[in-house]
């Protein structure tokens, strides 16, 4: 009886078995995002990196080099001829590309600055106002660039807009804190507030029992 020849093509991307004497590793198996260790095919690479001696290696010599270091063969330029590839651990690679991705993107956030203009003789009921919008501009986590325009010859008040300005951040000292202090820019006195993040409510609520009984302590005796 004939026995049925064996199937000894390419095994599927992901399916890479782990290294004598090592552990699979966490979400071995899965489709990985780059080829790594035996699962690149290429017949030569180019190594790069600090770790090792830059250069152009076959694909066996690359992958002992690894495994001496008892780290991973990762393709990072499959489309190079030769494809680069570098030594690492492949989970402490994937994990700095996820920083860096993270790092990229919050740089890369916009951020919002809502602009309120007061004149030097601003009446309260205008001031207060443009105080509830400012409020309601830090909650939703934009910056208020508060100024005070001077026209003409008004800009002989600027002491009264400096005070103005201080007063508007003091008012929304809850809700924002001072980023940059008044600054007389040509014909505008500025003032920049970036949002205060909210306490934690167990922190906010601990300090509330905290501050009822210090209260209570210092209650006299009836």
């Amino acid at each position: 009886m004939e026995k049925k020849p064996q199937f000894t093509g390419p095994r599927r991307p992901g399916g890479s078995r782990p290294r004598p004497g090592q552990r699979p590793r966490p979400g071995q198996g899965k489709q990985n995002p780059h080829a790594i260790n035996e699962q690149i095919r290429a017949r030569e690479v180019r190594l790069v990196g600090d770790n090792v001696e830059q250069g152009i290696y076959p694909i066996d010599k690359a992958l002992r080099i690894a495994r001496d270091l008892e780290l991973d063969l990762i393709e990072i330029s499959p489309n190079a001829e030769p494809p680069v590839c570098r030594v690492l651990d492949y989970q402490k690679f994937l994990y700095q590309q996820k920083k860096r991705l993270k790092e990229q993107k919050a740089k890369a956030a916009k951020v919002v600055v809502k602009e309120i203009r007061f004149g030097p003789q601003t009446d309260d009921h205008d001031y207060n106002f443009k105080l509830k919008h400012a409020i309601g501009f830090l909650k939703e986590g934009s910056k208020v660039k508060a100024y005070v325009f001077f026209r003409g010859r008004s800009i002989l008040f600027k002491e009264q807009g400096e005070v103005l300005l201080l007063r508007f951040a003091n008012d929304l000292e809850e809700y924002g804190k001072v980023e940059m202090m008044p600054v007389l820019e040509g014909k505008r006195m500025t003032i920049m507030l970036t949002p205060v993040k909210a306490a934690p409510k167990k922190e906010a609520k601990a300090e509330g029992e905290a501050h009822e009984a210090k209260v209570g302590e210092e209650a006299p005796e009836k």
